[in-house]
Parts: structure tokens; sequence; C-alpha cells
């Protein structure tokens, strides 16, 4: 007999005319439905409690932002990386170090530049087939460096930078379709449409999805509302 197919989940956002489309959900139920893409570029849990406030630890400068308590970071997401990857041509995973995702000799290195009790720097695992690259930009509080002559305004506990995830696009050449399956508040989306890129993310908490369609409207491009 042959299985049912699950109902097909609706998109949160949509806008045909520039690709994105963003939806609300568990990676697990929407990758499945995916047609294959050329890059995925994630930053999923690393299981070190990230979310759970440790960034008011730290040895700060200038007073932490509260983004509250929660729990997923609590663990890995090794099956939902695991079926991510297996999507796209290309990957580039954040955290890969916390993965058994194989050999790699390409990891792209971010060098944060921090000062305090920060790590110094972040890995991404890829399957690229070329060296390993640098990438150096401060993030560290009122330190960091500008882009487009102003600082980022930061919406997630673990967001990455803009300028980060726009070099990450291109060290995969020319990617048309990225995926981002721990979408967060859209960077890696609003990276992929200032680079004239489609784009897809994927994220459990609508919060951050209600945050990642306001960055793409006030983004390089015009962003026209097509909901679905």
């Amino acid at each position: 007999m042959k299985e049912k197919r699950m109902d097909a989940i609706e998109p949160y956002y949509h806008n045909e005319k520039y690709g994105v489309t963003i939806y609300n959900a568990d990676c697990r139920e929407v990758l499945p439905q995916l047609e294959p893409v050329d890059l995925v570029l994630t930053d999923p849990p690393y299981g070190i409690g990230e979310a759970a406030g440790k960034n008011k630890s730290r040895n700060q400068l200038a007073k932490a932002k509260d983004y509250g308590i929660a729990n997923w970071d609590n663990e890995t997401k090794d099956s939902e990386v695991e079926m991510a990857v297996s999507v796209a041509r290309n990957a580039i995973v954040f955290g890969g170090n916390y993965y058994n995702l194989g050999k790699s000799s390409c990891w792209l290195v971010w060098d944060k530049d921090n000062s305090g009790d920060f790590a110094d720097c972040e890995l991404a695992w890829t399957n690229l087939k070329k060296a390993v690259r640098k990438f150096k930009w401060r993030w560290n509080g009122m330190l960091q460096e500008l882009s487009g002559g102003k600082k980022e305004t930061r919406h997630h506990p673990t967001q990455k930078p803009l300028a980060l995830m726009k070099w990450c696009i291109k060290q995969a050449g020319e990617p048309q379709t990225i995926l981002d399956p721990f979408m967060g508040s859209g960077t890696t989306l609003v990276a992929a449409k200032q680079l004239g890129r489609k784009a897809i993310g994927i994220e459990i908490e609508e919060k951050y999805c209600e945050i990642a369609v306001e960055r793409l409207r006030q983004g390089v491009f015009q962003f026209e509302e097509v909901q679905e």
C-alpha cells in the first residue's frame, strides 16, 4: 500500500517576485517537501544553552541585551542538520565542530576579534572543495564593526553579522537558491536578497519569523508582500 503523503505546509511568508519564502514550522516537517537547493547556509543549535540567558553572564563593556529564556539550544539537532545537508549541492554549517559531519578540506573561520570571555572564533563546516578561509569581523557589543555606516540591530542571541553571511554565500560560488532551516531572525535571507539570490527560511518560533519579514522589508530591496 502506498504511503500517504503529508499535507503540504503553507508558507508563513512568500514573495514570488523576489524569490523569498519563510516557513514557521519544525524543519523536519518542511525539508522533505522541498526541491534540492544550491546551498544550505545555517547556524543550528550547538547544545550549549545559549538561549538560556547565557550572554548576560559574560563580561560586558555595556549592558547585555535581554533575549529572554528559551530551551532551543539545550541540545544539538543532529538528524535535522543531516537532513538539511542532504537536500543541497553545497553546505555551510556554523558550529560544525559540535556535529559529526565528516572530514572537510574547507572550514570557514569567523575571527570575531573579541575581548573578554567570548570565543575568539567560530567555525563553519563545509563540503566545499577549497582551502580553509577566514573572515574577520568584530561583533562584540559597543565595539562591533559598522555595516553600511551603522551598527546592526541584534534580534537574536546567536545572530550572525550580515557581512559574514554574505561572505559565506560568496565562498560557495554562485548559488542561486539558498536554504536556512534554522533561520532565526533571518540574516541568511537578508544576505541572499542583497546578493540577488532566492532564499528559503524555516524557523520554529513565530516571533523570529515576524522579525525576519520586517528585516526583509527594510532591506536594500523593497518587498511587496504576497501572502499565501
